[in-house]
């Protein structure tokens, strides 16, 4: 039954009519996203792999070589099954760094243009070939339907209309970056309807022509030898490379690598289409042989790759329906693979629109372009080969070719060691065999080729296809192995290869940016972007990122320099991407011992924690544990690196400073809030470990902090750096205040006998002089003599009462130190003034040998309290008529303050108590222990030190209390006299 061209015009339009409205559709958001980002869409999508060569060429397959032609769908199905080791490797690399083709993908890792070129080039070389079977499928296809003298003039028709849906679905829009759900959708229909149409055409010529398999059965039984001595079954080595070719599909045919990686939703739909793509093949496997049988039954004149046209009629119909959705998604998928392959990898190789230009239109008409010319260019190849060649040898030679990248794809996943050089040569190497094998014969009709030494190569085209095949694939191996072997990989292809690598993290540097601010991204991109499509850029990359327009941190900058530079590989390629971000984002000079930028380990660690396995999950456990240690500490921690870049700051130190860690991290120490940087970046400065309760003024309110540091340079460390630890003390010198002002006013207790009797003795004196001058009035120089001691024992009652009103005032609490410089003899005699006025202090012999000129910088009541308390411990140490002695010398840099005793001494395990708070070697009742606690509180608040010493050095018996601090820069040199 013959059509009109009208009648299939119309219908192919249709169909693709209704294709194009079901991509519309998603579009506008009329199908729910659950029905749109269903697993099962994206194995339909997949199934898009059953091409014209497929549905048609199969036939032919199974002519020549029999189940052989199951090949085809077993060795794809392979690949799907090691989608854990293969496919989802390949999926984390090209989603994390933007890449959308094989490509893209060879450049990433071997950081050459030209690895770029050249494979874009040879896809551009084996692709054509199966384009060109699209092509000549349908216009033969229409051929037989119609009539018509030429098929040329159908196909060159097919071709127009084809290049007019391609540029809808995949270069409609200036979005060139985003998944195409519509085109997924479209594709997966087109699937359903392939599928739908091969098993319903199997099915009729099951029951039309064999009237069952009964009738099917019979028939084999009659005919089966005879079609088995037509078949040319193949042999162990042939099936195993036919299934390695087909194996290598999935991921170096740019359509299939397209709709697995480019398109795909999700991980988890890739691990479902592991075994739901192979069912879909099976399916589509099953209807092949009964039709292959059918067009034998029938003994139609068809050529033998159009056997689902041997049931004439309208049936005929569905097989074009068929064939056209095998081919047309085949042609749409492949010319939007290959355009921006084409585009990133050999147009913007040579040239670069201009900064004025709209980059974003112009790529997109770029785009348009380069699929209408590859379009024509496969219909150019249609009409070199297509008088010559079967579907068959253009679908095995364009396999063929391809097989040339599955060593390179291995490599970049599991050989850091491959260079570039190597993987240039053996490309170079394996293609050469291919064009001269099957190139040659196929494209220009050559088949002897003149040696140099005189003889002739007989070129028998897709005849040696084996031979051919294993010859190519061999000498790409072996020349790719050696030449990276005794060649070195430059630090570009091992960055590239250690962020390729499934078994190790790739650890960037953490360096500085020249650009500081997002304004200085916008107006560096400026210059080769234009102002708004670098300004569009930056916001679309903070975006992404979640970071404020505001925020200058080191680590948000090469997260954004980072996320730009993938951004625009997905737009441009990585090559340019690479080349437009080290020219105009440098890096400030990079430094030999840069650290690691513990972040982005950090960030990667924890998205690929749910992936470890055995000892690797173990550690990371333990990682994870000591973290969260850390975080959870009590303490304020802050780690900082050797430029002092914030890497660490933990829950303790968010609450002390008020500042969170997702502001503060990846920041310097000086630009952190007020009053923190000063306080921070001072004490880094500083020599000294530790900064012992240092003031902040804060909301109005004094805070006490001690700091610590510690330096983690020694060569265990694996970063080095420093680490803050921040104690709030507040609390603890607030209580410290409160029991050294109940101190003082227990030791005002025990004092007030001894005033009452030094009081009383002045007092009498002043009532028997104030009597006596009622009878000395008639003489005035024993008035005025008796006046004097009134004065003299008045002034010494003043002077008792102030030692003791000042002792009792020191101990309240008060917001900071007082330092001023004091006079340590001074500071000795009055603490031996008040201790002398108790009554147990008075049968004792005290000496004051500090030298008058002795002066330190400090507070002189908390000196004075320190001195009254070391005094008093030996005063009750010691027996009536006992010698204590205070002395002070310079030693050094240091000022060193001494009380010795005669006394009972200090046995040597009690030593390492003596300042532990409550600890006290007198009887119940006669002390708190808290007396020593609050001395060496006193002594470290003036950055000094306190010894007890048994027995003393001077006396050889009873003990010596020893004071060390340090003398400060304005402090008066002392010079011994």
């Amino acid at each position: 039954m013959s059509f009109t061209l009208t009648q299939i015009f119309v219908l192919g339009v249709g169909y693709l009519s209704i294709l194009f409205a079901c991509a519309w559709i998603v579009e506008r958001g009329w199908l729910p996203q659950r029905l749109v980002r269903h697993p099962l869409v994206y194995v339909l999508a997949l199934g898009m792999y059953a091409s014209a060569w497929a549905f048609y060429g199969s036939f032919g397959m199974a002519e020549r070589y029999g189940y052989g032609y199951l090949t085809y769908y077993l060795g794809i199905s392979a690949a799907f099954v090691l989608t854990p080791v293969l496919l989802t490797p390949l999926l984390r690399l090209t989603r994390t760094y933007q890449l959308s083709s094989l490509a893209d993908l060879f450049a990433f890792r071997f950081r050459s243009r030209w690895v770029g070129m050249l494979v874009t080039l040879g896809l551009l070389a084996g692709t054509m070939p199966l384009l060109a079977l699209q092509i000549q499928a349908i216009g033969d296809v229409i051929h037989l339907l119609t009539n018509e003298s030429s098929p040329y003039h159908l196909a060159f028709v097919f071709c127009a209309v084809i290049s007019l849906f391609a540029t809808l679905f995949g270069a409609r829009h200036i979005s060139l970056r985003e998944r195409h759900e519509s085109l997924l959708v479209a594709i997966a229909f087109e699937s359903l309807v392939k599928l739908v149409a091969f098993l319903a055409l199997g099915a009729v010529t099951l029951w039309l022509v064999f009237d069952g398999f009964d009738g099917l059965e019979n028939w084999l039984i009659t005919h089966g030898d005879s079609l088995a001595a037509a078949v040319q079954p193949l042999e162990d080595n042939q099936w195993r490379t036919l299934l390695l070719l087909f194996f290598a599909t999935a991921v170096s045919m740019p359509h299939i690598f397209h709709i697995i990686f480019t398109e795909n939703p999700s991980e988890t739909a890739l691990r479902q289409a592991s075994w739901m793509l192979p069912i879909f093949l099976l399916l589509l496997a099953l209807p092949v042989p009964v039709i292959y049988w059918g067009h034998q039954a029938l003994g139609s004149s068809l050529p033998i790759e159009y056997a689902s046209l041997s049931l004439g009629g309208y049936w005929t119909l569905l097989s074009f329906i068929a064939g056209l959705a095998a081919a047309s998604g085949t042609i749409i998928v492949i010319t939007l693979a290959l355009a921006p392959m084409v585009l990133n990898h050999l147009v913007l190789a040579v040239y670069q629109p201009p900064a004025h230009f709209d980059i974003y239109y112009w790529l997109i008409w770029m785009r348009r372009l380069l699929i209408a010319s590859l379009i024509f260019i496969g219909y150019l190849v249609y009409l070199v080969v297509s008088a010559h060649h079967d579907l068959a040898t253009l679908g095995l030679s364009a396999f063929i070719a391809t097989l040339q990248f599955l060593p390179g794809i291995l490599a970049l996943l599991y050989w850091p060691t491959a260079n570039r050089k190597g993987l240039l040569a053996g490309l170079t190497a394996g293609f050469g065999v291919w064009a001269i094998g099957l190139g040659f014969p196929l494209m220009l009709d050559i088949h002897q080729l003149a040696l140099p030494g005189g003889g002739l190569l007989e070129l028998r085209g897709i005849d040696d296809w084996f031979q051919v095949t294993i010859l190519a694939i061999t000498s790409n191996i072996l020349i790719f192995i050696v030449i990276s072997l005794v060649t070195d990989a430059s630090e570009e292809e091992k960055a590239g290869a250690l962020a390729c690598s499934q078994d190790a993290l790739l650890q960037p540097k953490r360096l500085q940016l020249k650009a500081r601010t997002c304004e200085d991204f916008t107006r560096f991109l400026s210059i080769p972007l234009g102002q708004e499509t670098a300004q569009r850029e930056v916001t679309r990359a903070l975006n992404e990122l979640g970071l404020h327009p505001a925020d200058a941190r080191p680590y948000s900058m090469r997260r954004l320099r980072d996320q730009i530079q993938a951004n625009l590989s997905g737009l441009m390629g990585p090559a340019v991407a690479q080349e437009l971000t080290d020219r105009y984002l440098p890096w400030k000079t990079k430094s030999a011992d840069s650290e690691d930028d513990i972040h982005y380990v950090e960030r990667h660690l924890e998205e690929y924690r749910t992936r470890l396995t055995g000892m690797a999950r173990e550690l990371d456990k333990l990682r994870r544990h000591h973290r969260q240690t850390l975080l959870h500490l009590p303490v304020g921690i802050c780690t900082l690196g050797r430029d002092q870049e914030v890497l660490m700051w933990n829950r303790a130190m968010e609450k002390l400073t008020g500042i969170s860690g997702d502001q503060v991290i990846g920041s310097r120490i000086r630009h952190l809030p007020e009053p923190w940087n000063n306080l921070l970046d001072e004490f880094l400065q500083n020599p000294n470990r530790q900064a012992y309760r240092q003031p902040l003024e804060q909301q109005n309110k004094t805070r006490w902090l001690t700091l610590h540091k510690a330096r983690l340079d020694d060569p265990v460390a694996v970063m080095g750096g420093t680490v803050l630890l921040v104690e709030d003390q507040s609390e603890v010198k607030e209580l410290e205040d409160k029991l050294l002002h109940n101190e003082r006013l227990a030791s005002i207790g025990r004092l007030a006998a001894g005033v009452a009797h030094e009081i009383g003795n002045p007092v009498t004196g002043i009532s028997s002089l104030a009597q006596n001058l009622r009878y000395d009035a008639e003489e005035p120089d024993a008035v005025r003599e008796t006046s004097t001691q009134i004065l003299q024992l008045t002034n010494r009652i003043t002077a008792i009462v102030h030692s003791l009103v000042s002792f009792a005032h020191a101990g309240r609490h008060s917001d900071s130190l007082r330092f001023e410089q004091v006079k340590l003899h001074d500071a000795f005699q009055e603490a031996i003034n008040l201790i002398s006025l108790s009554n147990r202090g008075r049968n004792r012999q005290y000496t004051n040998n500090c030298p008058e000129q002795l002066v330190m910088q400090g507070d002189g009541q908390r000196l004075i309290q320190v001195f009254v308390n070391l005094i008093g411990n030996a005063r009750d140490a010691t027996q009536d008529g006992g010698q204590i002695l205070c002395c002070g010398y310079q030693e050094n840099h240091h000022l060193v303050l001494e009380v010795h005793d005669d006394g009972c001494g200090i046995p040597a395990e009690h030593l390492q108590h003596l300042f532990e708070p409550f600890y006290t070697t007198k009887q119940a009742g006669e002390g708190t222990g808290l007396g020593l606690a609050l001395v060496y509180s006193i002594v470290e608040e003036h950055h000094g030190q306190i010894q007890a010493i048994s027995p003393s050095p001077i006396s050889g018996k009873g003990s010596c209390f020893r004071c060390r601090f340090p003398i400060t820069a304005n402090a008066p040199e002392y010079q011994e006299q």
